[in-house]
C-alpha cells in the first residue's frame, strides 16, 4: 500500500512526495461526473475564446511591426547572422521551439538558431561558478555578434538574465527582439529593444499561448521575406 513520506526536520522536501511503507493513502471522494465535466467544458471554452480574442488583438495592435520584424530578421540571416533565443521555465520551452522552427523547418530554408538553454552543463557551471542572472548574457558575449538576433522571452518582463542578455546583445549591436506580457515590466522600461512584443494579459498561460502565435508568425514572415512561399495545401 502507498504511503507518503513527510520530511523530517531540517532535511529539503522533495519535488514530489514519496511512497513509505507505514501509512495508508485515503482517496479522496469522487466528485460529480455530470457537474466536474460542465465546469470542465466551460473553462475550457473560456480560455479558448480569451486566447483568440488575445491573438487577434495582438494582430491589430502589432501587425505591421511583426512583419518590419521579420524583414530585419531576413537581413540579418541573409548576411549570415544567427538567432539566439532564450527564457526561463515555460519561456525556455519556447526558446527551444523558437530555435526548432528556425533551425529545422517543416518546410522552407534551415536558418542558423541556437536556444541558450539546450546546454545543461554550460547553464550549470555558469550558475555554480558566475551567477544565474548572468546565464544568458555570458553566453551571448562569446558567441554574439554584430548582425546577430537576440529574441527574449519572459511573461513577466522581470527576468533579470533576461533583461541583462538583452542588454548584453544590444551593447554587442545584435537586433535586440523582446517578447513579454500584461504591460511589459521592466523589459518595456529598457528602452534599447529593437522589437518588442507585449501580450496584454496577466496570466501567464494565455501569455505563452499567445508568443508562441507571434515566434511562429515571424518564423513564418522571415522565410517569405527571404523568398520562400508557403507549401500548397489544397
Amino acid at each position: 500500500m502507498s504511503t507518503i513520506e513527510e520530511p523530517t526536520a531540517g532535511t529539503v522536501p522533495g519535488l514530489y512526495p514519496f511512497p513509505v511503507p507505514g501509512r495508508r493513502i485515503t482517496a479522496p471522494a469522487r466528485p460529480d461526473s455530470g457537474a466536474t465535466l460542465a465546469e470542465a467544458r466551460r473553462s475550457a471554452e473560456e480560455k479558448a475564446a480569451e486566447i483568440v480574442r488575445l491573438r487577434w488583438q495582438v494582430a491589430e495592435v502589432a501587425g505591421d511591426e511583426l512583419a518590419e520584424c521579420a524583414q530585419e530578421m531576413a537581413i540579418r540571416f541573409a548576411a549570415g547572422g544567427r538567432l539566439f533565443a532564450f527564457g526561463n521555465g515555460g519561456g525556455s520551452t519556447d526558446a527551444q521551439q523558437v530555435a526548432t522552427a528556425f533551425l529545422h523547418p517543416a518546410h522552407g530554408l534551415s536558418l542558423p538558431a541556437l536556444c541558450l538553454t539546450s546546454d545543461v552543463a554550460v547553464l550549470t557551471a555558469l550558475s555554480n561558478d558566475v551567477g544565474f542572472d548572468v546565464v544568458f548574457a555570458r553566453q551571448l558575449a562569446v558567441l554574439g555578434r554584430r548582425g546577430d538576433i537576440a529574441l527574449g522571452l519572459s511573461t513577466s518582463g522581470g527576468s533579470f538574465n533576461v533583461l541583462r542578455a538583452l542588454e548584453e546583445a544590444a551593447h554587442l549591436g545584435m537586433l535586440t527582439i523582446g517578447l513579454t506580457g500584461d504591460q511589459g515590466g521592466r523589459m518595456a522600461g529598457l528602452g534599447l529593444l529593437d522589437y518588442l512584443f507585449v501580450i496584454p494579459s496577466s496570466s501567464a498561460h494565455r501569455v505563452q499561448e499567445a508568443q508562441a502565435t507571434v515566434y511562429h508568425v515571424l518564423w513564418e514572415l522571415t522565410q517569405r521575406a527571404l523568398g520562400v512561399s508557403p507549401p500548397d495545401t489544397d
